[in-house]
């Protein structure tokens, strides 16, 4: 484990093993193999053993990785009347949606994963459907704007981190939503009229062809690092454009202010419990369908048949999805060659680099300031912070993004403590070092993540190797929020992802 913190209810080999105070409502799980529709929800744990057991049976789908995209295809492949197994390399469900807890005083927090807003209906529809309530982000009063050591505060109101001394970052905005984005070819970046430049340069390099102040640049780096955990000069300008396209739906074009955004963007509400209780309780449903400690070493087919081959065993199906980032899918040995374009496609991912730290305090001392709990900046190491909740405790919660993360992801907890307390401190004042309990999680360490909260593409990818995103090869079908149209890298772009990769399955004669 990459810190000192506990999964939230892991995947046990008995569900006697389970205490009871893990229990959600005192409902114990049912038995192991539970059908879809007939749905006994307990600590969210899947039926299934780690390990598992692999029949002998050829499965019309196996689905590799039981993140939030392969628990969507598996579901939706179920339900559509077909034989499916997921195999996942992790003793639990969820991939990059996981719940930990403290260690005094076990308090439940989100280590991935946590915010839903306007346009995310298909994660939304999900928690509905499996009884994961939400409530609002705490957004109320003024919200921190940080610039080298700067300390400024803006109303949570205005929706974006604009540096209220600074009418310029402002315009900067502004030209931002108003220039590449306008009729952005969501999901397809390879066909922008412009593609060719821009995925000939870095967002960096973009930002410093512009002409705008120096403060209204490190704004507009600082959303690379701050959405997606990486540095401005780590990802292609097309890569970015697109992502901030994807922040809508079919009906509402995505923005830069969804994007960023607290009331009436992405960052609006939160789920009750955790948002790992939805992939659980998915793989709870879908009981021994889902294999534990499985990861996949090798895929080969025939015009017939496909053979996994992974720690559990070996399956064969008729159709495979491989439910992974692009940066990391490429780890699996295909024995039937992939498409150059492919290879290609993996070889140009990169994951970004990023830690959360929670801070647990008796009470919301910030509030009583006028402020939100709301950060964003270039601090070191947190750069973005938010008010969480977590079963009636107050929590600060910050993300530790790219380079400072980096730096620190073999540094001692101790360490990390004291620097995020300090950050806290500088923001919110002394109060802040009195936290009666904290939690760490770095994805960096993960291993089966290397990194998150998604993968993003170097220079010359997108325009190279786009096309191959989503085509299947043979059998092989992909999925992983990056895959998805709309909302890549958040909740929402992995079901997405996953009931389309279902419905390609589906489909198929």
């Amino acid at each position: 484990m990459p810190s000192s913190l506990h999964s939230v209810n892991p995947p046990s080999r008995t569900v006697a093993s389970v205490s009871r105070r893990r229990l959600l409502g005192g409902v114990a799980v049912g038995a192991a193999g539970l059908a879809l529709g007939g749905r006994v929800f307990g600590s969210g744990i899947a039926s299934a053993s780690p390990g598992g057991s692999i029949g002998a049976q050829t499965y019309d789908a196996v689905v590799v990785g039981g993140g939030l995209s392969g628990l969507a295809a598996a579901k939706t492949i179920a339900e559509g009347g077909r034989s499916v197994l997921v195999l996942e390399a992790r003793e639990r469900a969820g991939g990059r949606v996981h719940n930990i807890s403290t260690p005094k005083l076990g308090v439940t927090l989100d280590a991935g994963a946590e915010f839903i807003g306007p346009t995310q209906t298909h994660i939304a529809a999900l928690a509905k459907e499996y009884g994961v309530a939400s409530l609002p982000t705490y957004n109320a009063g003024d919200s921190i704007y940080w610039n080298s050591g700067r300390r400024a505060t803006m109303p949570s109101a205005l929706g974006l981190p604009i540096d209220p001394a600074s009418p310029e970052a402002a315009l900067a905005l502004s030209q931002l939503e108003l220039e590449p984005l306008l009729g952005f070819p969501v999901g397809e970046p390879w066909k922008h009229r412009d593609a060719a430049y821009l995925d000939s340069v870095t967002w960096q390099q973009w930002l410093e062809s512009r002409t705008m102040s120096p403060t209204a640049r490190m704004l507009l780096s600082l959303a690379s690092s701050a959405a997606l955990s990486v540095e401005a000069h780590e990802l292609s300008a097309l890569y970015f454009f697109n992502y901030v396209a994807s922040a809508g739906d079919e009906a509402n074009p995505g923005s830069l202010i969804r994007l960023l955004s607290t009331a009436g963007g992405a960052q609006e509400r939160l789920f009750v419990g955790g948002a790992a209780l939805i992939p659980l309780r998915i793989a709870n449903e879908l009981g021994e369908r889902v294999v534990y400690n499985a990861p996949v070493r090798s895929i080969g087919w025939t015009d017939e048949v496909a053979t996994v081959e992974s720690d559990a065993g070996t399956v064969r199906a008729k159709k495979v999805v491989v439910a992974m980032s692009p940066a990391i899918s490429g780890g699996i040995d295909y024995r039937q060659r992939l498409t150059s374009a492919r290879v290609g496609l993996h070889a140009g991912y990169r994951m970004g680099a990023i830690s959360k730290f929670a801070a647990v305090y008796r009470e919301p001392f910030w509030r009583a300031k006028g402020l939100s709990g709301q950060v964003i900046g270039n601090g070191d190491p947190i750069d973005v912070c938010f008010e969480n909740y977590a079963e009636g405790n107050h929590v600060l919660m910050g993300f530790i993004s790219a380079d400072s993360m980096r730096r620190l992801d073999q540094a001692s907890e101790e360490q990390i403590t004291a620097e995020c307390t300090q950050n806290f401190v500088d923001y919110f004042g002394p109060e802040a070092n009195d936290h009666v309990d904290h939690g760490i999680f770095k994805w960096d360490l993960e291993p089966w993540s290397q990194g998150g909260p998604v993968a993003v593409s170097r220079p010359g990818t997108l325009t190279r190797y786009g096309t191959a995103l989503r085509a299947p090869v043979g059998p092989v079908h992909w999925a992983g929020t990056e895959t998805s149209d709309y909302w890549t890298g958040y909740m929402d772009g992995a079901v997405r992802s996953g009931q389309r990769a279902a419905k390609e399955v589906l489909d198929a004669r």
